[in-house]
């Protein structure tokens, strides 16, 4: 399950298309769907497999509770976690609060670097791609990974070029 900030930065990096080849499938709730991708590409990722996935009443329920427990969450990120946690599945998320509230509710949590590692690991990306496409993320103003993790994985991608 995945926020709009994994996806931004896939994006910026010319990733996304590597998330489809994880053996994981990858998916957004409707609400992100409908305000965030339908008109910005949306028919293209879910034709390369992302799934757009609903909460029943009980989920509904359990993403208000997310979003009285911590305010600065966004009615798609409350979505994504409330998925998340019914279904026991993996969170992607770079956003921090929502981070902090998934750890606290006992959901897995992981950002884009730990998903670089799966791209790695599965092959779902060449070295050329990874290094390109974390350079691409690393340079954008609004790049908020850790430094030292950056460069630690563009030199070893570097070494594998």
């Amino acid at each position: 399950m995945s926020d709009t900030s994994v996806l931004i930065d896939l994006e910026r990096g010319e990733l996304i298309s590597c998330a489809f080849k994880l053996s994981a499938t990858f998916a957004v709730p409707d609400v992100l769907y409908e305000r965030e991708l339908r008109d910005h590409g949306g028919e293209d990722l879910v034709k390369l497999g992302l799934k757009v996935e609903s909460l029943d009443g009980d989920g509904v329920a359990l993403a208000m509770r997310h979003m009285q427990a911590q305010r600065r969450l966004t009615v798609p990120d409350s979505f994504a976690l409330a998925l998340a946690k019914q279904n026991r599945w993996t969170l992607l998320t770079g956003d921090g609060p929502l981070r902090e509230l998934a750890k606290a509710e006992g959901v897995d949590c992981h950002g884009v670097l730990w998903l670089l590692d799966e791209f790695e690991t599965q092959g779902a990306a060449t070295y050329v791609q990874l290094h390109a496409g974390l350079e691409g993320i690393s340079t954008h103003p609004r790049c908020r990974l850790p430094r030292r993790e950056i460069s630690i994985r563009l030199s070893r991608y570097a070494e594998r070029l």
